[in-house]
């Protein structure tokens, strides 16, 4: 059953989360929170996104807080740190932030920097963790085929864990991962799942060693377990910029995947200044608890956005319920 419309506004809170650091090219997260039956949830697909995109986050959100949830495996889920793409001399800031995490994620490709930033980017997280420490790199499509071979070339000597999103299109990562074999180092889809009409079509045609796989994209905990259940591949569940509502909503998409064999991208409550739970889900010994967290009326009135940010969210609420209804309609 979808929740009717008058249920999720009349619970809406839209709210705008300082960040740390640049990220994404934004400084200050907005997302909507709603209050189901099942407890709290989060639509905060970014503003940028067209309708048609952000109605699978909305799904999720309707998923999230008026459905039961499968039963979790785990009750810890081991995440990583995420490093944007700061100077080499702000990494031990950024790690501090993610206390016993054996993994970092490192934001590479960023517009206007180089090659020689990403890369002592990366050595100095190594220096950080240690040669027993896990990198991964995240170029968010922003590579064609050679830069990204050559990147991958100049990074492989810090022992990288995996490459995320290099090239844009299914064809590019096919190429990249044809090309870089001889290095031995797996290549990640990430935006041809979450951004893609058919979020299997990367799997099907060989082009990736593993999925990236995020709750709110893909419309939800079950819709996203139906994907990895189809797709046959490794995965690493991640977030999507969430508050701790959203991040609850991936842990627990994380706590049913049946083999989790990577560190997840869901320690990232840590970015913000400030957050809407009582208890912000942030990493203890590398760690996130599967949880709902109590929501903080006192927070959410603090971090309010301003009436003209909130009714453009409402009004964007309202458009994308109306795309799915129709979806579940069919």
């Amino acid at each position: 059953m979808l929740a009717h419309l008058d249920d999720l506004l009349g619970t809406a809170r839209v709210v705008q989360l300082p960040m740390r650091a640049r990220f994404r090219g934004i400084t200050l997260r907005e997302a909507v929170l709603f209050e189901g039956p099942e407890g709290w949830t989060e639509f905060s697909p970014f503003v940028e996104y067209r309708d048609e995109e952000a109605s699978a986050w909305l799904h999720a959100a309707i998923d999230f807080g008026w459905r039961a949830q499968p039963a979790p495996l785990r009750e810890l889920i081991p995440v990583n740190a995420t490093v944007p793409a700061v100077a080499a001399e702000a990494v031990a800031m950024i790690l501090d932030r993610y206390p016993g995490a054996r993994t970092a994620k490192v934001k590479v490709a960023e517009p206007g920097q180089t090659l020689a930033d990403d890369i002592a980017r990366v050595r100095a997280v190594r220096d950080r963790l240690g040669p027993e420490g896990r990198i991964r790199i995240d170029a968010n499509a922003l590579w064609n085929v050679d830069e990204a071979e050559h990147a991958i070339h100049a990074l492989a000597t810090f022992d990288l864990e995996y490459v995320e999103q290099p090239c844009a299109t299914v064809e590019e990562l096919a190429e990249i991962r044809a090309r870089t074999r001889y290095m031995d180092i797996p290549i990640a889809a990430d935006e041809s799942v979450r951004k893609a009409s058919d979020p299997l079509a990367v799997a099907r045609a060989g082009a990736a060693d593993l999925l990236v796989i995020k709750a709110q994209p893909l419309g939800g905990v079950h819709a996203a377990l139906r994907i990895v259940a189809e797709a046959g591949l490794p995965v690493v569940v991640s977030s999507a910029l969430d508050t701790s509502i959203g991040i609850a909503m991936g842990a627990r998409l994380a706590s049913a995947v049946p083999a989790l064999d990577f560190d997840c991208g869901l320690g990232t409550v840590a970015m913000f200044e400030e957050d809407v739970a009582v208890e912000p889900i942030v990493p203890v010994d590398g760690a996130i608890r599967v949880e709902r967290p109590e929501v903080s009326a006192a927070q959410l009135d603090r971090l309010s956005a301003p009436a003209d940010r909130r009714d453009w969210w409402l009004d964007r609420v309202r458009r994308c319920y109306r795309l799915v209804e129709r979806a579940t309609a069919l």
